[in-house]
């Protein structure tokens, strides 16, 4: 993948806003999450529409812009701008760009299906495919594996740990009734694993307290979310990302 394409998908401050989103302010972590997830938005929306999408105010792009160290917002989108302005072909700006979309139910199934497709191809970027393997590694080597996933992600963790059950008794689905997920834990040792999925931010409480319970036995953390600022990532092994955009309210989790 050329580097312009990497700048097309990641937004050319993607990594400036990763090492300092643990400093911004709740509202400020807020609009970075959003400009994360849609970077292209930010040259080609006004900053009033941008703020809108991402539920804050506008003067909060704005003090983002400056605590990002640039004077003001329009150099911050001008950053944006260029790189789509040299993308060879434009796909990036011409895909985004406001056309009379179908609003049919026909013209919508055929987005959403092709989003879940262009998402599942994205998994096999080579860096994403580099963690699979070690984590499937890991996994292979432990003793057992533990598997949390609440809320949408409870069905991913329920078919992972179902299909588990058919090769042998490796796998515990943390999902016990009235506030007793956790009690497997008790059992846990340094030999085991915790796989923890996640998704759509903010991280479930539940997830996050458990994951910690994990890491206090000394158990590695392997953990597949949709989000580099996941409190997630910075306590697990190995993350494999999956993207959730979707043309709906829903998230899919076809990509985890």
């Amino acid at each position: 993948m050329s580097n312009v394409r990497q700048m097309l998908q990641k937004g050319p401050l993607h990594a400036r806003i990763i090492e300092r989103f643990d400093e911004m302010s709740e509202q400020l972590q807020q609009a970075a999450r959003h400009i994360l997830e849609h970077p292209q938005e930010v040259a080609l929306v006004s900053m009033r529409e941008l703020a809108r999408n991402a539920g804050v105010q506008p003067s909060t792009m704005t003090r983002l812009a400056k605590f990002l160290d640039f004077s003001g917002y329009e150099d911050f989108r001008a950053q944006h701008a260029d790189v789509i302005r040299v993308s060879a072909d434009g796909f990036a700006a011409r895909a985004l760009q406001r056309t009379e979309a179908a609003t049919n139910g026909e013209g919508l199934a055929f987005r959403m299906l092709q989003g879940l497709s262009a998402q599942i191809d994205r998994l096999c970027a080579p860096d994403t495919i580099e963690h699979l393997n070690k984590m499937a590694e890991q996994l292979s080597n432990a003793r057992r594996i533990y598997v949390l996933g609440l809320r949408s992600c409870h069905s991913v963790a329920w078919h992972f740990h179902y299909v588990m059950t058919l090769l042998g008794e490796k796998t515990v689905h943390l999902d016990g009734p009235a506030g007793t997920s956790g009690d497997p834990l008790i059992r846990a040792t340094s030999d085991d694993v915790l796989l923890a999925i996640s998704n759509k931010l903010p991280t479930s409480l539940q997830t996050l307290e458990l994951a910690e319970a994990a890491r206090e036995k000394g158990m590695p953390i392997l953990a597949i979310t949709d989000s580099e600022v996941s409190p997630l990532v910075t306590i697990a092994e190995h993350v494999v990302l999956f993207p959730t955009e979707s043309q709906t309210f829903f998230t899919p989790d076809a990509g985890a």
